[in-house]
């Protein structure tokens, strides 16, 4: 549990461990597979009528708790060098940390009400992409961390981290045997956000390196 391992972690000694196994992970291109089994828990929603339906239900995906420390570790390491080199674009809101919809929400108040100082009306267009995590390719993903600029032990890494996984379902007293769940980025991962504001814009080359034009979800 998150107390026990930060618990561990008030030893120095152990913190340079943990460190050490993660830049190993990067190093060799590997995702140890202790950290890929997973256990689904599917939850009844509150307050239906009736529970006929996938809909009622709620999937919690409960991961290996080291490896999750070492998956927030590379997602800041990530988005640091993605946003401080200029890969992303400073109106992208969306899978990043400290943005939220209340960024969001002023950044669509002040395009409209700079429309009416110019007397200009603002629409707007919201929609909701079914599925769009497990319909992320991992050979686009490995072209888009190469076309950055990455090292390829990076990209290497990443295939390795998105295959041969597999979860078991807890229902009540029920527990399945284990599936396979090689889908392209896994819902609820702590890399799936920051992975998927790269697949979130096609990419185009400039003079000097490569850069995602603007797309923003309301």
């Amino acid at each position: 549990m998150w107390n026990h391992l930060k618990a561990i972690m008030k030893d120095d000694g152990c913190t340079n461990k943990l460190i050490d196994i993660a830049n190993i992970c990067i190093n060799l291109g590997h995702w140890p597979f202790h950290f890929k089994t997973l256990t689904t828990i599917i939850i009844p929603k509150l307050n239906k009528m009736l529970y006929d339906s996938t809909k009622s239900f709620c999937p919690i995906v409960l991961l290996n708790t080291t490896g999750k420390l070492f998956e927030k570790m590379i997602r800041e390491r990530l988005q640091f060098l993605l946003i401080s080199n200029n890969f992303v674009h400073p109106c992208q809101l969306g899978g990043l940390k400290h943005y939220s919809s209340t960024d969001a929400g002023v950044a669509l108040t002040h395009i409209i009400q700079s429309g009416w100082v110019k007397n200009l009306y603002t629409s707007t267009v919201a929609f909701d992409i079914t599925q769009f995590f497990p319909s992320l390719n991992h050979q686009l993903l490995s072209f888009i961390l190469n076309k950055v600029g990455f090292d390829h032990k990076v990209s290497k890494f990443f295939s390795n981290y998105l295959v041969n996984r597999k979860t078991k379902y807890l229902w009540n007293n029920f527990s399945s045997p284990f599936y396979n769940i090689d889908i392209e980025v896994g819902q609820g991962l702590a890399l799936s956000l920051i992975l998927s504001a790269l697949f979130g814009k096609s990419f185009k080359k400039s003079k000097n390196s490569y850069f995602f034009p603007f797309i923003c979800q309301w």
